[in-house]
Order: C-alpha cells, then sequence, then structure tokens
C-alpha cells in the first residue's frame, strides 16, 4: 500500500508538472479589421486642414498580434493612420478584454494619406476631423485584439534584426543619416493543422510612408499595404508594421535622380511606387528572418511606466487644447504618457511616443539589453517630432520639426526615462 501510495503521489506530480508546462507555453494570436471609411473622407499629412480625398488605392487596417505565456498577456497593434493619441487609444484598451490596459500597445503607421486623427484645430479652433469615424476605428481595434486572444494558439518565434537592402529610404535632411536596420519577429504555430505555418510577421523599421502624401486626393496606406499584401502572400499569416525613429526627416527612397535636395527633385510618388517600396521591403524583412533560428518556447516580459513632458511650444499648446479630443494636462503646460518596455525571446522592444530623429534611435538601441533591439515609434501616443536639445533649433533644416515639436527636452526627458527603464529591467533571455 505504501508504494501505491508513493507511486499515486509521483503521478500526481508529474500530472501537475505537465500542467504547469503547458500552462506555460507561449501562445500567439492574431487579427485584424478594416478601417477604411466608406465614404471616403478627407486626408491629413500634418497640421492644418484635411485634404479631399476621391480614391482608395488600399484598405486602411488596425492589425493586432497577442502574445501570453503564462499570466502574461501583450497586445501589439498597428493603425494605418498619421498618428494615434492615447486619447483614441485609451477608449479601446477599455474595450479589451484579458489584457491588462498598460499591456496593450497601440502605434501608427504613420501614412499622410488617412483621416485626421488628432483632430487639429485650426487658426480659429474649429477642428475637421470625423469623431464617429474615430470611434468606430476605436471599436474595431478592440475587436481585432479581442479576436486575437480568441484565437491564441501554441507558437514558436524566429526574431532577427538586418540591414534592409535596396532603395528603400533616406533622410531628406542628410541622406545617409537613417537607420538601415530592419527587425522581424515571425510566429509560428506548433500544433493543429496550422503547424509550422506563420500566424503573424512583425516589421519593424523607420521610414515615412508618404510615397503618396495628403495632396493627391488619394486616401491609402501608403506602402504599408503592399507590404503587408507581400508578406501574407509570400509567408502566410498576418502582417504587422511598426514604425521606428523616422524622425527628420527619414522617407520614402522615391528619388528619380541624386545629387539635389527639396525643391525640384525629381520624385516617383506614385502608387506603383508604393507597390515597388513596400514589396521591397517586406521581401528584405522575410530574408532577414529566414535565416532566425527557431525559438521553441521564448519568454515575455512587460513594463509600463508613465513619463512627462512640458508643452513649451505655443503651437502645440494650443493644438492640444483646441482638438475636440481634449487632451488632458495634468500639471500646466505638462502632457503625460505611457513608455513600454518588452522582452520577447533575445528582443527587446522600447515604445517612442512621437517621432524621435535617427541619431536618438541609435542612441536608445545602444544603450538597450540586447543583440535585437527594437524601436517602436509613433507608440501609445504621437507627440511630434522629438530631437535633442544641441539639434533643437539649431540648424535651418530643423525649423520645421523644431516648431511642431513639444520642446527642447522632449528627447532628453525620453532617453533618460527609456534607459533608467532598460536598467530596472530584467534581459531579455
Amino acid at each position: 500500500m505504501k508504494k501505491i501510495a508513493i507511486c499515486s503521489t509521483l503521478l500526481i506530480i508529474c500530472f501537475l508538472s505537465i500542467s504547469a508546462a503547458i500552462g506555460q507555453t507561449l501562445k500567439v494570436g492574431a487579427a485584424l479589421r478594416v478601417i477604411t471609411p466608406n465614404p471616403l473622407l478627407p486626408v491629413s499629412g500634418g497640421i492644418g486642414t484635411p485634404k479631399p480625398s476621391t480614391q482608395n488605392k488600399g484598405d486602411l487596417y488596425a492589425r493586432a498580434m497577442v502574445f501570453e505565456k503564462g499570466t502574461t498577456r501583450i497586445a501589439i497593434v498597428n493603425v494605418d493612420n498619421l498618428g494615434w493619441s492615447s486619447i483614441l487609444g485609451n477608449k479601446s484598451r477599455d474595450l479589451i478584454k484579458g489584457i491588462p490596459a498598460e499591456n496593450i500597445l497601440i502605434g501608427a503607421t504613420h501614412t499622410h494619406s488617412a483621416p485626421d486623427a488628432y483632430a487639429f484645430p485650426d487658426a480659429s479652433g474649429k477642428s475637421y476631423a470625423d469623431l464617429k469615424y474615430l470611434d468606430w476605428c476605436v471599436q474595431q481595434i478592440a475587436d481585432a485584439v479581442n479576436e486575437a486572444i480568441s484565437k491564441l494558439e501554441p507558437a514558436s518565434l524566429k526574431i532577427a534584426v538586418d540591414e534592409a537592402k535596396g532603395k528603400i529610404a533616406y533622410n531628406y535632411y542628410a541622406p545617409a543619416l537613417y537607420d538601415p536596420r530592419c527587425g522581424v519577429i515571425q510566429a509560428i504555430a506548433t500544433t493543429g493543422s496550422r503547424q509550422g505555418k506563420a500566424i503573424a510577421t512583425l516589421v519593424n523599421y523607420a521610414v515615412h510612408p508618404e510615397v503618396i502624401g495628403s495632396g493627391r486626393g488619394i486616401l491609402s496606406p501608403d506602402l504599408c499595404g503592399p507590404l503587408y499584401d507581400r508578406i501574407e502572400a509570400k509567408a502566410g499569416g498576418i502582417a504587422l508594421f511598426m514604425n521606428g525613429a523616422q524622425g527628420g526627416m527619414v522617407t520614402a527612397d522615391t528619388r528619380l535622380e541624386y545629387g539635389k535636395e527639396g525643391e525640384g527633385q525629381k520624385e516617383a510618388n506614385t502608387w506603383d511606387e508604393c507597390i515597388r517600396i513596400g514589396e521591397l521591403l517586406a521581401d528584405e524583412a522575410l530574408r532577414i528572418v529566414d535565416k532566425a533560428a527557431v525559438l521553441p518556447n521564448p519568454d515575455i516580459y512587460c513594463a509600463a511606466r508613465k513619463i512627462e513632458f512640458p508643452v513649451d511650444s505655443q503651437m502645440m499648446r494650443f493644438i492640444l487644447k483646441n482638438s475636440p479630443l481634449k487632451f488632458t494636462f495634468e500639471k500646466d503646460n505638462i502632457v503625460s504618457t505611457q513608455l513600454n518596455l518588452l522582452n520577447i525571446g533575445p528582443a527587446q522592444i522600447l515604445t517612442i511616443p512621437g517621432e524621435a530623429l535617427p541619431n536618438i534611435g541609435y542612441y536608445v538601441k545602444r544603450n538597450m539589453n540586447t543583440r535585437l533591439p527594437f524601436l517602436f515609434g509613433l507608440t501609445n501616443d504621437a507627440f511630434g517630432y522629438m530631437l535633442t536639445k544641441v539639434d533643437f533649433n539649431s540648424f535651418k533644416r530643423y525649423e520645421y520639426v523644431s516648431r511642431t515639436s513639444l520642446g527642447e527636452m522632449t528627447a532628453e526627458i525620453y532617453m533618460e526615462q527609456a534607459i533608467k527603464l532598460v536598467k530596472e529591467s530584467p534581459k531579455p533571455q
């Protein structure tokens, strides 16, 4: 009887160990929602009155990827828009079940051919944004994440970061001053009928999707649309695009001639060029991740921190205070936002609540605890350009990005807080 009791105890221990192991299996789910307005709405390329649109090239999307391991769940969402504020993001977070709000990252792809989501006021304080459309997008984002949760399944990951080759991006202000590295996270199903097939492929690259722009009468995801289509056709699953440190002014390389800058330079601002660049970036992302090792059951980690920025710019104060989205100031002329750090396997991810210039991206990446650094720009908020205090208003070239920044300390505060969060967080494994 004693031996039977011992055997029974061992069986129970083994069962509990197996159950615990199963409960600690990495799972991934993905889903999307079309957010193309019907009828079409005017499109926004930045501050100013949106321009009318008469046609669309490709659909706008909200695309979600959810990670789960044990009791930790994380959602990453990309929205085809110029920027997506926490005002809208928090409304979606309230509608998402099963994931802590601070573990939901919502970033904009930064297409310059989508409806105004900032609700920019004009000089009289009037906004032309369609608030009903934005509320509908809020629901679509939540629905995409909730569906992704319902589709969670055991998964392995492939993660890689390498230089994307070819004519994809350049810096309009200083051609070689940009980050050519492309980060890719691909989730692969490990069980069931989809075993061995991609669940989702996330591409992280710094570029302005402004091939078409806002003045052509075309509503479009720009180069992101062909990127999605190419990845999904070649790898399967759902594609996501998270922008990087693309400020000042890392843009799509549509140049038809070199050696010229600014006004008069010939460019190919066409949908065919969106296809060329989007498909090239997709092919490069798939090439980069193809050689990566399969990670059978990587760990995940998520940390969040509130950071505050002073709003020194009179123009930015006017926009924030007069937008019908009703941005809130916790203190006098101080805005706050959420900074996230994720560890996904050996990769580390930091969010940027705006358009950080490339030198800021390089500095933060080399202070991260990983060989696989990812920066998700325009994520959790979109507070304009972020440039260091030594660059702020220092060059004629930077007049525009300085004017559309919260102030000269924005990037300084961000870098300090981001690196502090890295130091206080565990290293990715």
